[in-house]
């Protein structure tokens, strides 16, 4: 199971099938950013590529029938529409239609009718209807997925689309198991029960299925998206921002023209796939040795004093050029990393953000955030999100103070947009909501003990943390995930030990827990999980998640803000 790879298959046989000649590429808004998370620009010039449009471009007047034209799309109305004008009016010598997902036959019919000049070779489903960010994680890039705590319609269903897509493209027909607290699980796995029963024919692979689709909810673990991350992957998301693998470092002074937009794709930049886990403290370390060896090939290039040299300087300028731009780029991202830590004191933030959530030692814990929120060093955001865990750690907690401490980020002037969320938090994930004790004592000495075993015996005060996803996984891969708390759609009896995994995180999911299904698919050869969410969440788009789904809600939470 590698969605990465089954994306590529699809685009690649989509140039091919088209046969030799000039191509151009014809993209919605979303089936772009599909393409371009995984193919580079030159990767895809490769397959004789050269033009890239949007299928709801502005009409242009003129005609380049010369070239063939591939289509892929997805198959909404819109798109639908604006095809079937591209038809009626072809620009293009030949046409070659691939959806992403499902097409109805009435929609082909009414494509079939508006090919009056007869352009259309070829329409086919290709289902590539999710984004690949790395072999192992997936996401639908839907952000802010529910209101009033449930889903938003259309979310849903592009939800249940994108599920669907992953499943065909990875020929997986699972038993569905979804989390029994979650009225949003119970939905999504109904939906996905008829998706797969209503299209039997396509699901049947000829073959026993041992495959398990878990559908959870966020709100069972909330932490995890509110620390503050130190490997590498997860930071530059964390305090830069990634989108479909690209990073804006346009705001950093006196930035390079080149280095405004940085693409950071395991796929295609190996200095990242090998060290996208590892922790800051080694990727400083790693980023060192990138830069000795970049110098020692430099000084080689220098000596260019005979025909000899001459030759092999032209043969290894290309390779030269791109390890300077890998050194370029991965310096530029750590020194800003670099620079965000000691200018907002994270260290200490990011210390007591573990203690927080590993730790019971209340009255301690109370005077370091205290303390934390009266350090101009420290951000706004950083000030809010210590107070948010504390409130979820400490709720009920006979001495909490909650309400101190928001009249503390008050008088430090943090904007309502935060202040309110404290609160909203409570709503959306407190102890009445979620079925596991995030920070029992029990908890507690779980991940103290995987910890000491994941390092080594060595304590890295700042990745104490463990998702409650990684104990989730390992029941279910020993057969021990409770079948109530984890029903089976249909009440199905249990099945022997699932060889195949895919879990899907409703409100998104995190690149700590990517690196948690990374780990244990080393720990575990003979089972595959992989991950998918309806985003990537960082603490400011989990902001926006949590606001979103309790907006309107009638609370005792909103009651006590006023």
């Amino acid at each position: 199971m590698n969605v990465v790879m089954a994306i590529k298959l699809y685009v690649a046989r989509m140039t091919e099938e088209s046969g030799p000649g000039m191509k151009i590429l014809l993209m919605d808004k979303q089936t772009t950013s599909i393409v371009s998370v995984i193919y580079s620009h030159s990767e895809i010039l490769t397959k004789e590529v050269y033009l890239f449009e949007r299928i709801d471009r502005p009409v242009h007047s003129g005609s380049l029938r010369h070239l063939k034209c591939i289509v892929f799309v997805r198959p909404t109305k819109e798109n639908v529409d604006l095809l079937c004008n591209e038809l009626r009016y072809p620009r293009y010598g030949t046409y070659y239609i691939y959806f992403s997902n499902c097409i109805t036959p009435e929609n082909v019919k009414l494509l079939a009718d508006n090919d009056e000049q007869e352009v259309v070779r070829e329409v086919q489903e290709f289902y590539a209807d999710y984004l690949a960010i790395d072999p192992h994680l997936f996401s639908f890039g839907i952000n802010a997925c529910s209101h009033k705590l449930s889903w938003k319609s259309e979310h849903l269903q592009r939800t249940v689309e994108g599920i669907k897509s992953v499943l065909l493209s990875l020929k997986k027909c699972p038993y569905i198991r979804f989390q029994s607290t979650s009225e949003m699980a119970r939905k999504l796995a109904e939906r996905m029960r008829e998706v797969i029963n209503k299209g039997s024919n396509q699901f049947d692979f000829g073959q026993e299925s041992n495959t398990i689709l878990l559908i959870l909810d966020r709100r069972d673990d909330p932490v995890t998206p509110l620390l503050n991350q130190w490997t590498y992957q997860a930071m530059v998301h964390e305090l830069i921002g990634i989108s479909n693998n690209r990073v804006d470092l346009s705001h950093i002074k006196g930035i390079s023209k080149e280095l405004k937009e940085v693409v950071l794709s395991a796929a295609h930049d190996e200095f990242y796939a090998c060290n996208l886990y590892l922790n800051f403290g080694e990727i400083g370390q790693t980023i060192k040795e990138l830069m000795e060896d970049f110098q020692q090939r430099a000084k080689k290039h220098q000596k260019v004093e005979s025909i000899s040299d001459m030759k092999h300087f032209v043969e290894t300028y290309p390779l030269f050029k791109k390890l300077s731009g890998t050194v370029s780029k991965h310096v530029t991202v750590v020194g800003e990393l670099s620079s965000l830590v000691e200018k907002y004191n994270l260290l200490s933030v990011s210390e007591l953000e573990q203690q927080l959530s590993c730790q019971n030692e209340h009255s301690p814990q109370l005077q370091k955030i205290k303390r934390l929120i009266s350090d101009s060093k420290v951000r706004d955001i950083d000030a809010t999100r210590l107070v948010m865990l504390y409130a979820l750690h400490y709720e009920k907690h006979a001495n909490n103070d909650i309400t101190g401490l928001l009249d503390m980020l008050k008088k430090r002037g943090v904007s309502e947009k935060y202040t309110k969320l404290i609160y909203n938090m409570l709503e959306y994930s407190g102890a009445h909501v979620r079925q596991n004790n995030l920070f029992d004592r029990e908890s507690v000495a779980k991940i103290t003990k995987k910890l000491f075993k994941g390092l080594s015996g060595v304590d890295n005060i700042y990745t104490q943390h463990t998702p409650v996803l990684a104990e989730t996984l390992e029941d279910l891969l020993k057969g021990k995930l409770n079948a109530q708390t984890f029903p089976y759609v249909d009440n199905i009896g249990a099945i022997r030990r699932p060889q195949d995994i895919i879990v899907f995180i409703i409100g998104g999911a995190t690149y700590e827990e990517s690196l948690t299904v990374h780990n244990l698919n080393k720990q575990n050869p003979g089972t595959k999980v992989i991950l998918g969410g309806t985003t990537i969440q960082n603490f400011e788009s989990f902001m926006e998640e949590i606001e979103s789904a309790t907006t309107g809600l009638i609370t005792k939470h909103s009651l006590r803000r006023k």
